[in-house]
């Protein structure tokens, strides 16, 4: 497949270096002639200095035989212009742009991305996805990351297994003798450096991460299984007013009108314009580090702390001085992955990735297939995707210990005619079955290959 990336920063550069992996035709722009030569010397990509909206840069990229466009650039009018003259000049396919500005996507102005307007197939908007990873993970305390598939029936729970964990030294075969009815599946462990896909004779080793895919009505239980009592947070302080905390404090609002919320805004332009704009919260002025200004806004007392500024050093320390205050947890932006090994020394609960989150929205709409979701976890080491399979996929009609999967991939949980099925060795595969499956990065290519579909289909 032919790719052209718009915008060679961090976003741009992880979609195309996960793409280039597979075997896909990669060219990439950007108007920063240094992100350009790094993507020419670390990626295996045609890295182009231009502006990705001109005709003349898309042409020179190889625009007329794309298959298709993603412009993640720094700035909503190029990535929607690119997207319009790819569209009109070029004819490519599909189209993908990130939009950040909300008064973009704003419901009085929808009829800007119809199909005769502004030809944008798919748009992203890293806030609105952020935000609601952020009220997830709120909805899930005692995980260290989550995931929605199958409209929100099944989830994807990353757990810590610390030393209080009951199942540290367990063989996970013998989980199912343990707790029969568990209606859960351990897809991967995580243990230091490496992300494992496990057998039934392997076991949980203190420190281990573990991603667990369960029916979203059983989190709490499995939680409770492995160790975690957290309680939903009620009291929650926000550092950072921008997008991002306005986002999430507007969905709070929305929630409960009654929550105990506090932002923390360093510019105090910003600070008014929305404290003007919510109803029930306190807006508070000045540094998230500032630890009087922290203590104003009962940090001590407070059951979350949410960190996202624009600076992740600011978010991660945030997030420690709180803890060190008596915040009972809390977790931050994080941007850069240079800092998320920080993240566990620092004692800070968990991180949102926003890279992560908008490369794992690209992925889902660049998979072969009939790919509805995919979720990237340990910095692209391995994807958990959700497929449906169709009338044509080789895997219809048989057992799941009749299909050669091999290391790397293991399947999670079936939503089957609005019900969920945890899978066993003869569980058989239906179709119209939507499979949520765990693959490591190597092995993507091999599970499209399972879902694969008739040429005319595409």
């Amino acid at each position: 497949m032919k790719v052209i990336i718009c915008g060679a920063g961090q976003v741009g550069s992880g979609i195309a270096e996960r793409l280039a992996n597979e075997g896909n035709d990669i060219s990439i722009i950007d108007a920063n002639v240094e992100l350009v030569e790094r993507a020419n010397d670390v990626l295996e990509v045609r890295a182009l200095r231009g502006n990705a909206a001109h005709p003349d840069v898309l042409e020179r990229a190889g625009a007329h035989e794309a298959d298709m466009i993603i412009a993640v650039t720094l700035h909503d009018e190029v990535n929607m212009v690119a997207c319009q003259v790819a569209h009109t000049l070029f004819d490519i396919p599909t189209k993908i742009a990130r939009v950040r500005a909300q008064s973009y996507l704003s419901e009085p102005w929808s009829k800007l991305f119809a199909r005769d307007s502004m030809p944008i197939d798919f748009i992203i908007s890293p806030e609105i996805e952020v935000g609601n990873m952020v009220m997830r993970r709120l909805e899930t305390p005692g995980a260290f990351e989550t995931a929605s598939f199958g409209e929100g029936r099944i989830t994807l729970l990353g757990i810590s297994c610390d030393a209080d964990c009951p199942l540290v030294d367990t063989p996970l075969s013998q989980l199912s003798e343990l707790f029969p009815d568990l209606p859960a599946t351990i897809v991967a462990i995580v243990r230091g450096d490496r992300i494992l896909v496990p057998h039934a004779t392997d076991q949980i080793h203190e420190g281990d991460g573990v991603y667990v895919v369960t029916p979203t009505d059983q989190t709490a239980r499995i939680l409770h299984v492995f160790g975690h009592e957290e309680t939903q947070a009620r009291r929650i302080v926000i550092a950072g007013g921008g997008n991002i905390g306005f986002y999430l404090a507007k969905s709070f609002e929305a929630a409960d009108p009654n929550q105990r919320l506090k932002i923390i805004e360093l510019d105090h332009a910003r600070a008014m314009e929305i404290a003007e704009q919510l109803q029930s919260s306190v807006v508070l002025n000045g540094s998230a580090l500032n630890e009087d200004l922290l203590r104003e806004a009962d940090i001590t007392t407070a059951d979350t702390l949410v960190a996202v500024t624009n600076d992740d050093q600011i978010n991660l320390l945030t997030s420690a001085l709180a803890k060190q205050l008596g915040c009972t947890s809390s977790f931050c932006l994080i941007n850069s992955p240079n800092y998320l090994s920080m993240v566990r020394s620092l004692n800070v609960d968990a991180f949102i990735n926003p890279r992560a989150i908008t490369v794992s929205r690209v992925l889902q709409h660049v998979r072969r297939g009939r790919i509805r979701g995919v979720y990237s976890v340990q910095n692209g080491a391995g994807e958990v995707l959700e497929a449906e399979i169709l009338d044509t996929a080789p895997i219809v009609g048989k057992r799941i210990r009749e299909i050669d999967i091999g290391d790397g991939v293991r399947f999670g949980c079936i939503l089957r005619n609005g019900e969920t099925v945890i899978p066993r060795g003869n569980t058989e595969l239906h179709v119209k079955d939507r499979l949520v499956l765990f693959s490591r990065a190597d092995r993507v290519r091999d599970v499209e290959q399972m879902f694969r579909v008739s040429p005319d289909y595409f």
